[in-house]
């Protein structure tokens, strides 16, 4: 079943039996429905041949191919590096380099839209976002818009501000108008001037636009927790997420992360293909969220090239990594409507296809919410929490590796884990706690497997939980196919650091790490807060 069939009926309400106040008598009472739509899945970090380490075969026509009729993606944004361009979307030499922006107005953007306009991935979003290479720190993706469409104008300018490309490369009327606007001053060396990027966005695109931190552990240093909460104290409505489910899973060094195998860099590793930052139980992340922090987890593929001769870099979009987002509009979805959707933080990010939706909410006597969602209660309130997830026929997984032929393993989620945080006060900047990357509360409530779940009508497995709430709270999930203990990939049911998959034989080592991965599928959702009033 493709995405934008797995459809959530507007008409569903659940009922739930609770104890009534001062008695021992049952009393039946209706939360509200379920909201309609449908989940929509797709990618956030691609790259094309307009990107200079992005393989010349990997034309525009072909990753928009492989995204949307290969692999059923709904929406993507093409995330090119915001440096020079020396080539066209078809992979031709220009005569001189181009400033990135420049790239997306003559070439990229005009191309889609008409693909578009002849009938050609019509019902599809297909947008043009950016990746910055942020002063100080690595990677970041940005997009921002006008309306329906990217804005050129936007990208142009931020361009223009924030890197250190040559003035005399951009139209001699944008720089006037810049330089009127700016003075010289431009912001591409310092961390402050990494904030101040963050700031422009809140001023200029305070409603349409985002800033995701990609691979954030991939080099040494790149961002701490104090990066991440004072990026999101400057623009919580910008900077959302973080790539914790990071692309670029094809290379021998799981996500790219190249640092040395040594005890020390334990931060600088995947686990089980996710970022330290998401991985770590009771880590950056849960940190973050154990503020009450609205910071969510993505995924996505950083395609630059899948195998070319000797060397391998990442799956094609769509291929092997999927964030599911919630969308509530019907028909094509609108930017602002995936915009709303990233926010909302209602979604979940997949490897492998191990899950293609995934209904996780808590319920009391009188109200859901669902993932992002933050439901108030009375201390000592029950809660009951409902996990309904679905897995597909099949996945993408090849064997061999780029063969065509199906290896015929269906993905199967060996257990789901119910993950819990304390909520406390947000750490105020300056203070001992805004450098504190750990919530020493989380821990894994319970442990759902097969033997816990049931398949309901609507064909998801289904489980549900009931819990006392005392205190504030968050509740996150994380599957996997794996078992709690497999040597060399868990441990007590955590997921172990990835190791270097260094086979001599080219083609071996691709299929060696091709096999790697679909062996070590996992999901992680988004929480669900629960605070007391």
């Amino acid at each position: 079943m493709t995405p934008n069939k797995l459809l959530i009926p507007s008409a569903l309400a659940i009922m739930l039996t609770v104890a009534a106040c001062g008695g021992d008598n049952e009393a039946t009472v209706v939360v509200p429905p379920l909201p309609a739509g449908r989940w929509i899945a797709g990618d956030l970090h691609t790259h094309t041949t307009q990107s200079a380490d992005a393989d010349v075969s990997q034309t525009l026509d072909k990753i928009l191919g492989k995204a949307f009729t290969s692999y059923g993606l709904d929406w993507m944004a093409v995330s090119n590096h915001l440096r020079v361009s020396t080539r066209d979307e078809k992979g031709a030499t220009l005569a001189a380099s181009i400033p990135m922006s420049l790239g997306v107005e003559r070439y990229e953007a005009p191309h889609v839209q008409a693909l578009q306009a002849a009938g050609t991935y019509a019902d599809k979003l297909i947008f043009s976002g950016f990746e910055w290479d942020m002063p100080t720190h690595d990677h970041i993706g940005i997009g921002m818009f006008d309306g329906a469409n990217a804005s050129t104008k936007g990208m142009k300018e931020f361009e223009y501000l924030f890197t250190t490309r040559d003035a005399a490369m951009f139209d001699a009327a944008d720089v006037a108008a810049w330089k009127a606007k700016y003075g010289d001053t431009r912001y591409n060396a310092t961390a402050a001037d990494a904030l101040q990027a963050i700031n422009w966005l809140k001023t200029n695109y305070p409603d349409t636009s985002y800033a995701v931190i990609n691979h954030p552990s991939r080099n040494k240093g790149s961002y701490s927790i104090t990066d991440f909460r004072a990026f999101n104290d400057a623009a919580p409505n910008i900077m959302f997420a973080i790539e914790g489910m990071v692309g670029n899973q094809m290379e021998p060094d799981r996500g790219g992360y190249t640092a040395a195998y040594t005890d020390d860099n334990a931060l600088l590793r995947v686990y089980g293909g996710v970022d330290y930052v998401v991985a770590k139980l009771g880590g950056p992340w849960d940190a973050l969220l154990g503020e009450g922090r609205h910071v969510w987890n993505l995924t996505d593929s950083d395609t630059h090239f899948k195998i070319v001769g000797g060397n391998s870099s990442g799956y094609f979009p769509g291929e092997y990594a999927k964030n599911y987002v919630f969308n509530s509009a019907t028909g094509k979805p609108a930017a602002k409507d995936l915009l709303a959707g990233l926010r909302s933080g209602k979604m979940f990010s997949v490897y492998g296809d191990l899950i293609n939706a995934l209904d996780f909410n808590l319920a009391s006597k009188d109200d859901r919410k669902e993932m992002g969602g933050e439901m108030k209660v009375v201390a000592g309130d029950k809660v009951t929490i409902t996990i309904r997830f679905k897995t597909p026929a099949k996945n993408n997984y090849e064997k061999p590796v780029d063969s065509g032929t199906p290896a015929g393993v269906k993905p199967v989620v060996d257990h789901v884990d119910l993950i819990a945080g304390d909520v406390g006060a947000k750490a105020a900047p300056g203070s001992a706690a805004y450098s504190v990357a750990t919530n020493a509360s989380t821990r894994v409530v319970k442990r759902f497997t097969a033997a816990d779940w049931k398949v309901d009508a609507d064909g998801y497995y289904s489980v549900t939980y009931e819990t006392t709430i005392g205190k504030n709270q968050y509740f996150r999930l994380r599957g996997t196919n794996l078992g709690v203990d497999v040597a060399g990939l868990t441990a007590n049911g955590e997921p172990l650091a990835d190791q270097r998959t260094g086979t001599t034989d080219n083609t071996q080592r691709f299929n060696d790490i091709n096999d790697r991965n679909y062996r070590s599928l996992w999901f992680y959702s988004n929480p669900v807060f629960v605070t007391l009033r």
